[in-house]
């Protein structure tokens, strides 16, 4: 390497942070996963009490939520680069660190009123609340501004909202959320934003059985009445908050959580090969072995780079969009596929319930599902390739 040429290198304070959010995992969170159920989503409450102040004093609780309300206030790249390491357990793809490094609410709660950051906002960084993000519903939810049915109208003060959501993640286990319902029949982006509490009157819920333990939940709204002062943003703008603010942001955590469990798949695999000898020799000696693991590291090492440029698009305040859906595409599909491998590589003991193998490949293959299906990323990627630059339509 010549004195002319550079090599990127994470910044030392983030190398540093990285190395703390490993060590935790590994040293914290995994051997008490020996312990537990295989499909456990919870840690006993003493574990969770114990683990959950030291987060806070090494700085990582609620990475993304703004220090002025009790978080780290961490760019989206170094949430990026945190989240690779802190899904390195067997819950970790869904439920990362058990939630001891805080679960945040949904962003946008602050940029309300100050009531409405004060009451729901600021609570739930506390740790003393947990929120719910409520878009899908049965007709659809990839194509938000279409799908939408659920209703809300004007009653005085209040509003009234009847409706359903299905498939709405953390909300079993939450105690108010964020409910975009369509406040203008006649307009495709007449969509608003309230806050709701589930134990109000004609708010009702039922789980849905699924393959991954972490189950979601279909909503149901049966005349349920919220306040004026529960409106988040303004009527008729719930649309604006959903296209510009959140949706394709959150695929770039996602992205890095399905990196994360891909690594720690390979990094399995790489080990098993070493040590399990077949023929008289480790499998790590065999070539249709060795190509396994060097497609796995090919496919690892380009989807964190892919990861990266989404984050770094996001920080400069550029369009990111485009980069966001191929890092949810690509990741999403190498998780998958290096899953595979190292099960394969494991051979019987990759199905048995004594590896996280057989776990993350049940939850992997949601995540080209999940915030937004692999196909209609192609399609949001494809329109920026034939039309750079133009209107997005999500």
């Amino acid at each position: 390497m010549t004195e002319n040429q550079e090599r990127y290198q994470l910044p030392e304070e983030l190398r540093m942070t990285r190395n703390v959010v490993r060590d935790f995992i590994r040293e914290q969170i995994v051997p008490l996963e020996q312990d537990l159920e295989q499909d456990a989503i919870h840690l006993p409450d003493e574990d969770f009490d114990r683990l959950a102040p030291m987060a806070k004093e090494m700085g990582l609780w609620c990475m993304g939520v703004a220090p002025e309300h009790g978080g780290a206030g961490l760019s989206i790249f170094a949430q990026a680069v945190l989240h690779e390491e802190m899904v390195q357990h067997r819950a970790g793809l869904y439920l990362p660190a058990y939630g001891t490094m805080g679960s945040p609410p949904p962003e946008i709660i602050f940029e309300g009123s100050d009531y409405l950051a004060d009451t729901y906002g600021v609570p739930t960084v506390q740790g003393d609340r947990k929120a719910f993000f409520a878009i899908t519903e049965p007709s659809g939810g990839s194509d938000p501004a279409r799908a939408i049915q659920t209703r809300a109208v004007r009653d005085g003060d209040d509003w009234i909202i009847n409706g359903s959501k299905i498939f709405i993640s953390s909300a079993p286990w939450a105690d108010w959320g964020i409910v975009f319902a369509r406040t203008d029949p006649n307009s495709r982006r007449g969509i608003t934003a309230f806050v709701v509490e589930k134990d109000w009157p004609g708010f009702s819920w039922e789980p849905i059985p699924v393959l991954r333990a972490y189950y979601p939940a279909q909503l149901f709204f049966d005349n349920l009445r919220v306040p004026s002062r529960n409106v988040l943003g303004e009527v008729d703008n719930g649309w604006d908050m959903l296209a510009n603010k959140l949706l394709a942001r959150a695929r770039i955590p996602y992205s890095a959580a399905n990196l994360g469990v891909a690594v720690a798949a390979h990094n399995l695999a790489v080990e098993y090969s070493k040590t399990r000898e077949t023929f008289g020799a480790p499998l790590a000696t065999r070539q249709a072995v060795q190509w396994m693991l060097v497609e796995s590291e090919v496919e690892i090492r380009a989807c964190r780079w892919l990861i990266w440029e989404a984050a770094w698009q996001y920080d400069a305040g550029e369009d990111f969009r485009q980069a966001a859906s191929i890092a949810k595409v690509y990741s999403a599909d190498i998780l998958g596929k290096v899953v595979d491998r190292s099960i394969q590589i494991h051979g019987g003991y990759g199905v048995t319930k004594w590896l996280p193998l057989e776990r993350w490949y049940r939850e992997a293959r949601i995540r080209r599902i999940g915030e937004g299906p692999t196909e209609v990323q192609k399609m949001v990627i494809a329109r920026e390739i034939l039309n750079p630059g133009g209107p997005s339509r999500q």
